[in-house]
């Protein structure tokens, strides 16, 4: 595919939107209007008893309050893991010893450019978080056989989350 053309048709500090063109080599022409995001950092926070610390705050889209993986927005500068440090210091007051990438993948590719990469942060250090000013948190620890229950009950409905959760379920929680 060839970009034919892309209008911006709104910009705000958080991403911007432009209506685009492309073309295939054989004249098949996409229209879409797409959301640009720089991308997000996602932190599923693993402590030495495997229990995830998890995070709640009201998410206006939804409506609700969702429990969550600390994340937040790349910001300009910095690198996903340097993003996700950051986040996870400021919504939970932790730092962590040792990184890992456990996943990245596109939140919604079919008008959404975000980008959301998934690391776990384990060897924690507690501190003090310094949430945003629009932003209150509650944090709570988990443990694998609860987050497993919300998750059957559907009342863990984050996609970021069952993504991250499931997927140090797959390939890193101790296996017994």
């Amino acid at each position: 595919m060839k970009l034919l053309s892309s209008e911006e048709k709104y910009r705000c500090s958080l991403f911007n939107v432009t209506e685009d063109v492309a073309q295939a080599s054989d004249g098949f022409q996409i229209k879409r209007a797409i959301v640009h995001h720089a991308g997000s950092a996602v932190v599923l926070v693993v402590d030495e008893n495997e229990r995830i610390l998890l995070v709640k705050q009201y998410r206006l889209p939804a409506g609700k309050s969702l429990w969550e993986l600390p994340a937040g927005k790349i910001d300009d500068g910095e690198t996903a893991l340097q993003a996700a440090k950051r986040e996870l210091m400021e919504e939970t007051g932790y730092k962590a010893k040792t990184w890992t990438k456990l996943a990245a993948y596109w939140a919604s590719p079919g008008f959404l450019q975000e980008k959301m990469n998934i690391f776990m942060a384990t060897g924690l250090k507690a501190g003090i978080a310094t949430p945003m000013d629009d932003e209150r948190i509650e944090a709570r620890w988990f443990t694998a056989g609860e987050i497993d229950d919300l998750i059957r009950a559907v009342k863990l409905d984050d996609g970021k989350t069952l993504i991250g959760y499931l997927t140090w379920q797959r390939f890193h929680a101790a296996k017994s």
